[in-house]
């Protein structure tokens, strides 16, 4: 991931990664609040060591329903499911072709982000194929929403 904060949409290869995850088949926007607030404590929970912040990858249309996984990424691949009320589940970051751009600012301002990615991919002749979100800043009761940075990437063919 890239470390720099990035004002316009960049082209970018991104590269796969192991990660621990959390999957949701075929939830909606209106879902996502309480499936974010219990699936990244469930992965802590288990003791794996993450390298790198949390993120969230969504694949279908986020206007309707979607699947989406919530991970960290790790060193090493997870061997196997970690059983428990919520299950850990081994994955790996997507890879391939993508754009990105660095959000700056609240979660509810996100749209407007991802529909600049979408435009600029589409008036390029690319399609989009999933979304990866890579939370930089850590949200708590105490921060400004303004602060808070999100890298978004928008795979594409």
């Amino acid at each position: 991931m890239n470390t720099d904060v990035i004002t316009e949409p960049t082209p970018t290869t991104l590269e796969a990664a192991p990660t621990a995850v959390v999957r949701h088949p075929g939830v909606t926007v209106a879902e996502l609040r309480p499936l974010f607030d219990g699936g990244y404590p469930a992965i802590l929970k288990t003791g794996v060591a993450v390298t790198g912040p949390p993120f969230a990858v969504y694949r279908g249309d986020p206007g309707r329903t979607f699947d989406l996984e919530l991970g960290f990424p790790l060193a090493e691949p997870l061997p196997a499911t970690i059983e428990g009320p919520v299950p850990v589940q081994p994955s790996q970051l997507p890879a391939g072709r993508a754009l990105t751009i660095s959000h700056l600012g609240s979660y509810g301002s996100l749209p407007q982000s991802w529909g600049l990615l979408d435009e600029h991919a589409r008036s390029h002749g690319l399609t989009p194929s999933a979304m990866l979100e890579v939370y930089v800043s850590e949200p708590g009761p105490d921060v400004d929403p303004t602060t808070l940075r999100t890298d978004l990437y928008l795979l594409v063919g």
